[in-house]
């Protein structure tokens, strides 16, 4: 498949035994390599209370993006309904003048933390209500254009720093709703492949289907966040992947969140209950791991399958060099050129 594009998402994520420190210094050396391999963008992840760091992508997009050259950095993404629009757009616009061109503005309905976190970032205030989700996605956009309607209430307001270009705006899910919302506002959609697998292809329809021509986006575009691990051989990447597919097994189906990311050894010892077990060949069918060719085979199938223009890749891996040779031997695989 020609012209596919490779990105990453990047959710820092905490081994057992480490510290979040030695994540986000993980996050900064692997973006360092993935600018010089050819990615074409970046995406930091929000998390709140679980073993995984990145819980302010704004301002580590800053750090990002003065450690790197070309590729483009974003959030993957905010998570919009614990913040005033305002305050988001001022952030991305003061990132979009210190990197003018390079970043993105990705965007979650999903509070990314448990109800007990998501009061903590409300501060007494109630969490926004997800039926003003697509008011406040406009008030973003709106800020950061300086184009709010006459009949809204801060009609003038334009968020500071201002300028002449604007991120890219993504709008980021794994439900027919997002995507609704992507198509009438006219932003880039990325299906969230990676949380959920059922219904891309009715998802991914409708938005081309129903999507409006915006300001700064004339035609769907469309990406797909996907869980991949490479390596050298089939027999190595399973190896490797039983750190993730346990590791989801003790937060997901047992509710221990913040251990951190175990060892495939660990994992492949863990006493696991029938229920368990259904949701590890669950995630072994869905999880796209293996050497080089077969992984190429397997993202190229799933892009042409559902017209992804783009994925965007999420590697976990308790080893953090084999985290790195995964990107690169994705990389050499398909032929991207750095810079």
């Amino acid at each position: 498949m020609t012209g596919l594009r490779l990105s990453v998402l990047d959710q820092s994520p905490v081994r057992k035994g480490g510290t979040a420190a030695q994540a986000i210094a993980e996050t900064l050396e692997l973006a360092r390599l993935c600018d010089e391999l050819g990615y074409h963008r970046y995406w930091l992840s929000e998390h709140h209370g679980t073993s995984l760091a990145s819980a302010t992508p704004e301002i580590l997009i800053g750090q990002v993006a003065a450690q790197t050259k070309r590729i483009r950095v974003g959030s993957g993404g905010v998570m919009l309904t614990h913040y005033a629009p305002l305050k988001v757009a001022e952030q991305f616009r003061m990132l979009e003048t210190l990197f003018p061109g390079r970043i993105d503005l990705g965007i979650g309905r999903a509070p990314g933390s448990d109800t007990r976190t998501a009061r903590a970032l409300a501060d007494g205030h109630a969490m926004a209500d997800v039926d003003r989700y697509p008011e406040m996605l406009m008030d973003v956009y709106g800020f950061m254009s300086g184009n709010l309607p006459p009949t809204h209430p801060y009609f003038g307001l334009k968020a500071q720093p201002a300028g002449e270009t604007l991120p890219e705006m993504w709008l980021l899910g794994s439900s027919r709703a997002s995507a609704r919302f992507a198509a009438e506002l006219g932003w880039a959609f990325c299906f969230a492949y990676f949380i959920s697998q059922e219904g891309p292809e009715t998802v991914l329809k409708e938005y081309e289907a129903a999507f409006q021509p915006s300001p700064f986006l004339a035609a769907p575009r469309t990406a797909m966040g996907v869980a991949v691990t490479c390596a050298e051989t089939d027999e190595k990447a399973e190896y490797l992947s039983w750190s993730r597919w346990g590791s989801r097994v003790v937060t997901r189906a047992r509710g221990q969140q913040g251990g951190g990311v175990i060892t495939p050894e660990e994992a492949m010892a863990l006493d696991y209950t029938e229920p368990e077990l259904d949701y590890l060949a669950y995630l072994r069918q869905t999880y796209i791991h293996g050497s080089p060719g077969t992984v190429r085979a397997r993202l190229e199938d799933l892009a042409s399958e559902y017209g992804a223009e783009e994925l965007v890749l999420v590697t976990i891996t308790y080893d953090f060099e084999a985290r790195k040779e995964s990107y690169r031997l994705l990389a050499g695989e398909f032929g991207l050129q750095g810079g």
